[in-house]
């Protein structure tokens, strides 16, 4: 179940269109009057008693905590007994390494591993630097436009397409069917069209894959084996939709509000263009400065957990605020500032913590280094068109980002 629009704490409405373009302020509040409480939070597909965990300590602890499930099999029940709505009835939700416990998790993501491996990460540098720089080449200097649909929601998508084997002709589609599942503006009937064509697409691309493997992570999917156990189709498929989507927003918005952060701190930006080698670190701090996610996916107590002096009971619902941990200063000192020297940006949430650690991280990280490093290079001088307090920015699933940015380049 994806996170929908709204969460309700003491009438404050959390994912409002106020909330998302300033979510900081309420989150010191939530901290301040108890980092682990019980809300009403609504969904895409209805309002559940849940709890939300604000704090970054608490927050890493339950994010690899085994009493929290994120198993599909009892999930609907789970949901349907916490909807504030009697007569709700929560649907199944698809198999999946997101959606799996060990020892069924260790599995999947073991054959997982066999195919998103470092080594094949890495062999994508020269692609996507080439990529890059294509995309940067469009850029007139001196000219308007948007760093958001030209450069941060183009470059994930490409490399995602890549990493599958995807023909260059359909990463547009990708982008569309990405764009609409995550949305949380458009109709039921709108996002089942989307799914429908992207599952329709992905059975023939694996089809062709079978009979022509190559080099992609599709083929190698198709081919890893662990004692002779192999994925099956339904697993097949599930991973690489699981890829095809993971990795598009979350990207996107990194680079984006990235971009964002330099502008508003010219000091930094001055700091990265003066030593190179603090981009990787400057990636950290941009993922901890402005999480890609807000919320972590739905996980539910199997058991009672004790959380400081609360005690979440059994059959309970947890969503842990990552973007919230993130900026706790209990963990990071003046947290609402951002520096890309900071030596403990790399402990963040925004990838997760414990067994559902973020498995595409190195990819992220790497096309975050590329793509800083190449605007740095490229381009000296760097102006927000327009006032920050006019930037707005958009509430896809749990993702948050940047509607648009507009700049100039010169």
């Amino acid at each position: 179940m994806s996170i929908g629009t709204t969460i309700e704490a003491g009438g404050v409405d959390l994912l409002s269109w106020s909330f998302v373009q300033d979510p900081y302020a309420t989150y010191e509040k939530l901290r301040e009057e108890g980092a682990v409480r019980r809300h009403v939070v609504k969904t895409l597909a209805t309002e559940l008693h849940a709890w939300v965990v604000t704090d970054y300590e608490n927050g890493r602890a339950l994010l690899a905590d085994p009493r929290l499930s994120k198993d599909a099999v009892n999930l609907p029940a789970v949901v349907t007994s916490q909807s504030v709505d009697p007569d709700f009835q929560a649907t199944e939700q698809p198999r999946s390494m997101l959606f799996s416990d060990p020892p069924e998790h260790t599995r999947l993501r073991k054959l997982i591993g066999k195919a998103f491996t470092m080594r094949r990460v890495q062999k994508m540098r020269p692609w996507i630097e080439q990529t890059t720089d294509a995309l940067l080449e469009r850029i007139v200097p001196g000219e308007e436009f948007d760093l958001v649909d030209d450069i941060a929601l183009a470059l994930p998508i490409y490399v995602i397409g890549n990493l599958l084997g995807v023909p260059e002709e359909r990463f547009e589609d990708f982008k569309t069917w990405s764009g609409a599942l995550a949305s949380v503006d458009i109709s039921a009937e709108e996002k089942q069209k989307a799914l429908g064509q992207a599952f329709a697409y992905l059975g023939q691309l694996v089809a062709e894959k079978r009979a022509n493997p190559g080099e992609d992570m599709v083929s190698a999917l198709i081919e890893a084996d662990d004692d002779g156990v192999k994925l099956t189709d339904t697993e097949l498929m599930s991973t690489i939709f699981l890829v095809m989507n993971a990795g598009y927003e979350t990207t996107a918005n990194m680079i984006s509000s990235g971009v964002l952060a330099l502008l508003e701190h010219p000091g930094q930006e001055a700091l990265l263009r003066a030593d190179p080698s603090l981009i990787p670190g400057a990636v950290e701090e941009f993922l901890r400065y402005e999480s890609p996610l807000n919320l972590s996916t739905i996980r539910y107590t199997t058991s009672p957990v004790e959380v400081g002096d609360v005690t979440i009971p059994e059959g309970e619902i947890v969503f842990i605020a990552l973007m919230s941990g993130n900026r706790d200063p209990e963990k990071y000192a003046d947290p609402n500032r951002l520096d890309v020297t900071r030596p403990s940006a790399h402990s963040h949430l925004s990838f997760g913590h414990g067994v559902h650690h973020c498995l595409g991280a190195p990819l992220a990280r790497l096309e975050g280094e590329i793509i800083f490093t190449k605007l740095l290079e490229r381009f000296p001088d760097w102006r927000l068109t327009v006032e920050p307090a006019a930037l707005e920015w958009r509430y896809t699933a749990q993702f948050r980002g940047l509607e648009k940015l507009p700049v100039r380049m010169a």
